[in-house]
């Protein structure tokens, strides 16, 4: 099964026993640019997982400009951690690379740090200078003696970064780099910075260590970018220098294309396969897929294709270590699957306040593989969850996997929870699929579950259970309106979930994640739809990527967003809102209420086992109404523990 995948391939004196990459993504697990014993433990984790080759995350080359708690290779006493990593990549059976790096911006970057930009800049009413001819200088040699250092410490591979407006790629791209010097203007001028890295990098390195180069395949929305046959041109060159392995990514910070660095799920899967297969056959060089490949199915297909020679498979190990391994004896239905969520791998890397490193809403123990490793229980109990939505369903998996008997007590009939009403909203149908999955999954285990059975007070008192989980979830708020004959009203729950038809103009009460994503399913049915928020924004609690993709999918749409507006009543040819100018009327035929969620009272049930000493933890939505993330961490970390 999956015979291409894995398929071993040799690039020069590197041989790898399959062909999936584990790409180098930025964690925050590096303490004063030194590699650390979580991100040890991280990456030999997906090594057991079966991975072919784990690139090491961005590292800094230049040691002035590094960002806070992002890897360095910048100094030789450095060097040590690199090889405690290099030797236990080795030591469980994989292949170790390293991205070298050297940003402009960055998350987390210091305000004391150097910041090289390549052209003159003004943020926040700072003024940055360009980058002069020495720094160039300076530079182009911390990429050498940084090659120097990799190769010291053990790695078998090294990949330069020339993507994601970092500042090899805002030299070459003519929509980035204005320069009037002898490094901008001509193609071959802005060429000339990036090929000086790579060849001093190439003249540090053995003659049988293979060069990679991630590359965006093209400038996406950003005047006078790279075109595709631009980057074609500047990989023969790079291939001239040196380079073997064109690691072909996509996505700028300039514009909205940020999003294809770390796509949400509301970009197609393999979205930038055609790209790098077209590079590949003008260059003839072994290329790599990269960009939403989440599935073994997919993999096998772009390889049979001859698209690409070798995949990147990232946020798909991030969500499942053991992927690979499932994969290739044919467990596909045990796989845990990533749906693009980016609430822990993008949305955490960014979240500098309240996260110390990424996370993953399907993996909890992300960051956390020695810590939070799974032991087996002494004293097995009789756990009853009240609850099978993701947060139940997590909780129930890691009790039985650790020996005690856990029984779901769903009080309808479908597990997933409100994972699975998400899913039915445009282009999110993985996440629907990843929800029944994970309930085909706890049912396999042998979990008890009680379908259409909602735990009571005198089932408690009745049955005694060890310990209970209470992951009863959130209800949608009503608000105090009824429907009349000229216009009806329903909750976005019920239209997500097929329960109420709508046709026909309509209002949506409410602009967070769920009135948007209602929104998107009404509008891409024909009808029009009005968005009414009291906040200053809509979307405000989706992260950075995702609001980028669903805010431009509503002006596609043609949704009607009326931010500061709040709604007031209803009347006969529709609603009646209040905002700035005073009281509007907007018609429409039927009003969906999102304005949220609150807590089902599961006070009953914290009684009854109050009254008999029985241990009782709240979970997810029914403790808070927050996100996926928050409810399956919450029924890892309660099942863990007990």
């Amino acid at each position: 099964m999956y015979h291409m995948l894995f398929e071993p391939v040799k690039i020069r004196g590197m041989e790898l026993k399959n062909r999936v990459i584990f790409p180098a993504m930025g964690t925050r697990m590096a303490e004063n640019r030194a590699v650390t014993d979580r991100l040890i433990q991280y990456h030999v984790a997906r090594v057991k997982g079966g991975c072919g080759l784990n690139i090491v995350e961005v590292a800094a080359v230049h040691t002035p400009s590094a960002p806070r708690n992002f890897l360095g290779i910048c100094e030789d006493d450095l060097i040590p951690s690199h090889k405690k990593l290099t030797d236990a990549i080795h030591a469980a059976g994989g292949k170790a690379g390293i991205q070298l790096w050297q940003g402009s911006l960055a998350v987390g970057m210091d305000p004391a740090a150097r910041i090289f930009m390549v052209n003159e800049t003004t943020i926040r009413g700072y003024t940055l200078p360009a980058i002069t001819l020495a720094e160039i200088d300076e530079i182009v040699t911390c990429y050498g003696e940084a090659a120097r250092r990799c190769v010291e410490a053990g790695y078998d591979c090294i990949e330069f970064h020339c993507a994601h407006n970092y500042l090899p790629h805002s030299f070459l791209s003519g929509g980035l780099n204005h320069r009037t010097d002898e490094y901008g203007g001509s193609f071959e001028n802005r060429a000339k910075f990036p090929l000086r890295c790579i060849r001093t990098i190439r003249a540090n390195m053995p003659q049988d260590m293979p060069l990679f180069m991630r590359i965006d395949a093209l400038d996406d929305q950003l005047p006078g970018g790279m075109t595709l046959d631009d980057t074609v041109a500047f990989c023969k060159l790079a291939q001239a220098e040196g380079v073997d392995v064109l690691d072909v990514s996509r996505g700028n910070i300039v514009t909205a294309a940020t999003v294809y660095e770390v796509p949400p799920i509301d970009i197609p899967r393999g979205f930038n396969v055609d790209n790098a297969a077209y590079i590949r056959e003008k260059t003839g060089m072994i290329t790599v897929a990269v960009g939403r490949i989440n599935t073994p199915e997919l993999a096998e297909n772009i390889l049979e294709q001859g698209k690409a020679d070798m995949v990147v498979m990232g946020r798909a190990q991030l969500a499942d270590p053991e992927f690979l391994n499932k994969a290739r004896e044919g467990r596909t239905e045990d796989i845990v699957y990533c749906v693009g969520c980016n609430q822990g791998c993008y949305d955490g890397f960014c979240d500098l306040q309240n996260r110390p490193f990424i996370t993953c809403l399907r993996n909890p123990q992300l960051g956390r593989e020695a810590e939070w490793a799974l032991t087996g229980t002494e004293t097995p109990k009789t756990v009853w969850i009240a609850g099978g939505g993701m947060g139940g369903l997590e909780a129930a998996k890691v009790l039985h996997q650790r020996g005690h008997k856990p029984v779901i007590f769903e009080a309808t009939d479908r597990l997933g929870g409100q994972f699975l009403t998400a899913g039915r909203a445009p282009g999110k149908q993985e996440m629907a699929d990843a929800a029944e999955l994970f309930g085909r999954q706890v049912e396999k285990l042998g979990v008890e579950i009680r379908m259409n059975t909602p735990l009571t007070p005198e089932m408690i008192r009745e049955g005694k259970p060890d310990a209970v989980i209470l992951a009863v979830g959130a209800s949608p708020i009503q608000l105090p309106v009824e429907s009349t004959d000229a216009v009806r009203v329903v909750s976005a729950n019920r239209v997500l979930d097929g329960l109420d038809e709508i046709d026909g103009e309509t209002v949506v009460i409410g602009g967070g994640l769920v009135g948007l994503e209602v929104a998107d399913f009404i509008a891409t049915r024909g009808s029009k739809v009005h968005v009414i928020e009291m906040a200053e924004k809509a979307g405000k609690d989706l992260g950075s990527l995702r609001a980028i993709t669903v805010m431009g999918k509503m002006h596609a749409l043609g949704v009607e967003i009326l931010t500061d507006t709040r709604f007031e009543t209803l009347c006969e040819t529709g609603v009646i809102c209040t905002n700035q100018e005073g009281k509007i009327t907007i018609p429409c035929r039927n009003v969906v209420v999102a304005v949220g969620s609150r807590p089902n009272d599961s006070s009953a049930l914290e009684q009854a086992c109050a009254e008999l000493d029985i241990p009782c933890t709240k979970i997810g939505d029914a403790k808070q109404a927050r996100r996926a993330l928050d409810a399956v961490a919450e029924g890892f970390a309660a099942a863990r523990t007990l």
